[in-house]
């Protein structure tokens, strides 16, 4: 890029405590006196050498500012929707709280419901599958579903309690069913094999039976169950007499059933559990229509009684012979319908939503680099509008240096002699 003259203090004037005041204003003398550089004496100089220098750090920069432009930018949008969400943060606000419990419940729940299903984004087709995949899910995969949460601990301990405690009681539940499933197979004795003993008898009273339901009469079942939720101003619960049919629930004044109250057809109808009251000793199930319609009168749901549970079992059975099936009620459904409310009665919301110190630290950090990004695009911004690229001095013309018939030795035995006062800084 050529050379800058410079005068530079020599030992005697560092040893004399020249200043560098003193040093610039000699330099500029020495440059504008001397016959050799008196014509350039604007282009020499430690100043003009500082101004030759800094233009061409500016150039550099200003070179380089659009790929950092870009990158810069890049970063800023990768961050900017968590941020938006920091921007007006207020740890304590309990609207942000309800919020943030919302949210996180939904997604738990969606994310429980793809594992189940196998319909997430980490399918392994070399996998175990059916009951021993479920299994897999419940004991190992589900409380890295819970590391989502990692952020409220307080919240993710209580939420892994409360459906944990379930898929427990399920559990055990489910292998009651499935004993109880193989038992009644096991206990099963069929009295239309021809080895039967009277297996002519059987054979006849199969194919009456096969006339009756075909004829839609069937009678599966009679007893007494009480209605349970009819209101006082209305009666009250009452007990009546039922007779239940492949096609219809029936239910009569007594078991003369002479005096018909009300007949209910048994299609899209389902079954379900219901609490018993404060106040009641009875086991209570419900019917309901599983097209949201009444189902008797103005009620929703007809709640039928018992004096035991055995006799609830019992009368259920009896209605899966009709078709008609329990609600099913699993832990995909038990985390959208009713985690929430648990969560709500665990107690103070406040100390569950409490946010952990590596997220407040996280949040910190990712507000200080948005701030950081939008200021360092600001002052490029500035670079851009406020500084002058100017091109270089062109290069000087050397080659006389080359043909000089002076001996080399004389010619650096000069130089060495002025060098204390003058050099040349190649640029």
């Amino acid at each position: 890029m050529g050379y800058i003259g410079v005068v530079n203090r020599s030992q005697k004037d560092i040893d004399g405590k020249k200043d560098i005041q003193a040093a610039l204003a000699a330099e500029r003398k020495f440059f504008l006196s001397h016959p050799a550089y008196r014509h350039m004496a604007d282009r020499m100089g430690t100043p003009y050498l500082q101004k030759v220098l800094n233009q061409q750090l500016t150039n550099h920069i200003r070179d380089t500012l659009p790929g950092l432009r870009n990158k810069l930018q890049s970063q800023l949008l990768s961050i900017e929707k968590e941020v938006e969400e920091y921007k007006n943060f207020r740890p304590d606000d309990p609207a942000r709280k309800t919020k943030a419990l919302l949210q996180m419940v939904q997604q738990f729940a969606v994310d429980f419901e793809k594992r189940i299903e196998g319909s997430g984004d980490q399918i392994d087709t070399y996998e175990l599958s059916g009951g021993a995949r479920i299994n897999r899910i419940f004991h190992e995969r589900f409380p890295f579903e819970l590391v989502k949460l990692s952020q409220y601990p307080h919240l993710r301990e209580e939420m892994e309690r409360i459906v944990t405690t379930h898929i427990r009681e399920r559990e055990g539940r489910t292998k009651d069913q499935v004993m109880l499933l193989i038992d009644i197979e096991l206990a099963y004795m069929n009295t239309n094999h021809e080895d039967f003993i009277g297996f002519a008898n059987a054979q006849q009273r199969s194919s009456q039976m096969s006339k009756k339901k075909a004829a839609g009469n069937q009678v599966i079942r009679k007893g007494w169950l009480t209605i349970n939720n009819i209101g006082i101003m209305k009666g009250g619960s009452k007990e009546y007499w039922f007779v239940l049919t492949a096609e219809n629930l029936s239910w009569y004044k007594d078991d003369e059933e002479k005096e018909k109250k009300y007949m209910l057809p048994v299609d899209n109808l389902k079954l379900r559990d219901v609490e018993k009251g404060f106040m009641s000793s009875k086991h209570i199930f419900a019917l309901f229509n599983t097209e949201q319609r009444n189902v008797y009168k103005d009620y929703r749901q007809l709640e039928l009684a018992c004096e035991t549970q055995e006799e609830v079992d019992s009368w259920k059975a009896s209605f899966l012979r009709a078709g008609v099936y329990p609600e099913r009620v699993g832990t995909k459904d038990f985390i959208h319908s009713e985690l929430l409310a648990n969560l709500y009665s665990c107690g103070d919301q406040n100390t569950l939503m409490e946010e952990s110190a590596e997220q407040a630290q996280r949040r910190d950090e990712m507000l200080r680099m948005y701030h950081a990004l939008k200021e360092a695009l600001n002052i490029i911004g500035d670079i851009n509008t406020s500084t002058i690229s100017t091109p270089m001095p062109p290069p000087v013309d050397d080659s006389w240096l080359q043909v000089q018939s002076v001996p080399s030795g004389r010619r650096y035995q000069r130089l060495r002699g002025r060098a204390p006062q003058t050099c040349l800084m190649p640029l």
